[in-house]
């Protein structure tokens, strides 16, 4: 039979949904006003004050500058390639590293996952990493953001986690067959594993599209610049002339103001795009990543 409400149960309900809604809000206006600010006219956004609900006007000059300026499409056309690139070695670096610490009978696997669990904690610090960036001959390329980094620890504990809740049965099957490891690897571990290898995709693919840090140690030609190395020269350096060319100065200082919204919009769109395609296996990969340990 089932029981009516209390007073103090809707009260509580109340409480929680005020309590989501106010998140909610928080979350989203930021997104919000840079979305409400880069269509918004110059002249009227650089005069309001306090919040912003709606555009002010409708202008797509900002994205028309943001989308004519070279540097910006050199930045996607770098961006694209490391995460192209780098989730590739990425996925494939930590599918190898993931199958070979899965298998029970490999030697001292317990002390190699020690040792690359230190690593999470502890590592050699910017300096070294950066001399042997150098030393490879790798300065001041797009692959030195690619391949000193092909394994991310957190990322390779849950696709071994992953593998490990593969049934033992099917391996042993297959070896009767005789299959080797490569094909156990990507006739059956791979295929029964897409939902945790989607999961490594988008967080790979965040993490490469959103990184700006080493590229700006590494990489000193402007041309190889990533979108996120642009981003932060147009918002940190204040550097909108080159997208606002051909306005004069108070022009240029109104529209330049737009422009840096209208930049962060183009720089993540693509990644607010890509994941709605994969949040259905999001929630299922990290569950069987955690599984067991």
């Amino acid at each position: 039979m089932k029981r009516d409400k209390g007073i103090a149960d809707r009260l509580f309900e109340f409480i929680i949904y005020s309590i989501l809604v106010v998140m909610i809000v928080v979350t989203l206006y930021p997104l919000l006003y840079v979305l409400f600010a880069s269509f918004s006219v110059s002249g009227e956004f650089i005069t309001h004050k306090g919040f912003l609900w709606r555009p002010l006007g409708f202008d797509l000059g900002a994205y028309e500058s943001v989308l004519r300026n070279s540097g910006i499409l050199l930045g996607y056309r770098n961006t694209f390639f490391i995460v192209t690139a780098g989730v590739t070695v990425n996925l494939i670096m930590t599918a190898l590293g993931a199958y070979v610490l899965s298998r029970k009978n490999v030697l001292w696997n317990n002390a190699i996952m020690v040792f690359i669990v230190f690593t999470m904690f502890f590592s050699g610090g910017l300096i070294p990493i950066y001399l042997i960036v150098k030393g490879v001959g790798l300065l001041d390329s797009l692959w030195s953001t690619i391949i000193p980094f092909a394994v991310s620890t957190f990322n390779l504990i849950i696709m071994r986690t992953s593998f490990m809740g593969i049934p033992d049965s099917l391996e042993e099957s297959a070896k009767i067959d005789g299959a080797n490891h490569a094909t156990i690897l990507l006739r059956i571990v791979l295929p029964l594993s897409m939902p945790v290898i989607a999961v490594m995709i988008l967080y790979y693919a965040v993490d490469k599209w959103n990184g700006w840090f080493y590229a700006s140690v590494f990489i000193r030609t402007r041309e190889l610049y990533p979108l996120q190395l642009i981003l932060r020269e147009i918002l940190i350096a204040n550097s909108t002339d080159s997208l606002s060319a051909g306005a004069d100065a108070g022009d240029r200082f109104q529209l330049g103001e737009t422009i840096k919204y209208a930049t962060i919009v183009v720089a993540t769109a693509p990644i607010l795009f890509i994941y709605p395609f994969v949040q259905r296996f999001f929630v299922k990969g990290v569950m069987i990543g955690s599984l067991k340990g």
